[in-house]
Order: structure tokens, then sequence, then C-alpha cells
């Protein structure tokens, strides 16, 4: 499931990064709540392809980053 290496790359990158979930969520205009169930593999939330770019930008990677396994 490509929603699935999505959460884990979101995941890798922002502790790469050393950002918080709620720092994440701060910078995309998101709730933490909403990043958490994006990173979550227990919720499957399919997020918008709006919500994947702010969140790539807020990572600083490419989206290309964010889908391979």
């Amino acid at each position: 499931n490509i929603y699935d290496t999505i959460r884990k790359n979101i995941k890798k990158y922002r502790k790469l990064r050393n950002i918080t979930s709620a720092k994440l969520a701060e910078l995309v205009g998101l709730s933490h709540d909403f990043i958490r169930q994006i990173e979550s593999e227990k919720v499957a939330y399919n997020f918008s392809v709006d919500t994947f770019y702010k969140i790539s930008v807020a990572l600083n990677v490419k989206l290309d980053d964010l889908i391979q396994e």
C-alpha cells in the first residue's frame, strides 16, 4: 500500500530532521492529532495530495523520497 510507505517515510524523515509531530503539524497548518493519524499504521487514514505536498515541503524532501520503499 502506497499510503503505508508514505507514512513510514514521513515519520523517518521527520525524526531524521529532529522535528516533533507537533512541530510538523504547526509547519503544515494541521492539527497534531491529524499528523499522528497520518503516521499511524493502526488508523490508516488516507490524506490528500495537497497535504502530502505540504508535508514534503515542511520536511524539505522530494515527493519521490516519500514514496520510495
